[in-house]
């Protein structure tokens, strides 16, 4: 199965882009696409578990509390992957670690 990608409100939309310029055919959904603007995190890991997809954010903070209750409370979904919130040389690290 191909990996499937949902942005965070939280993460910069120029790195989604970036991303998808690079590989076009990556299924990377934007905040704005799946309606995550304003959503709690518990709403927008339920969505992104709904929809088999693996949530990218820059959400360190809270988002890894709530990732571990969801996947108590409900499972593991697809997966978090949390990274810096910075563009320098991220575009490549972030691919490589996803192909892994």
């Amino acid at each position: 199965m191909k990996a499937r990608f949902q942005a965070d409100a939280d993460l910069n939309e120029d790195i989604v882009m970036a991303l998808i310029r690079r590989e076009p055919s990556l299924a990377f959904r934007t905040a704005e696409e799946a309606g995550l603007p304003g959503l709690p995190d518990e709403a927008v890991l339920a969505l992104a578990s709904e929809d088999n997809r693996i949530l990218v954010s820059h959400d360190r903070k809270t988002m890894s509390r709530h990732f571990a209750e969801f996947i108590i409370s409900r499972g593991s979904p697809r997966g978090i992957y949390n990274i810096a919130n910075h563009l320098v040389g991220l575009e490549d690290r972030f691919w490589f670690r996803c192909m892994l």
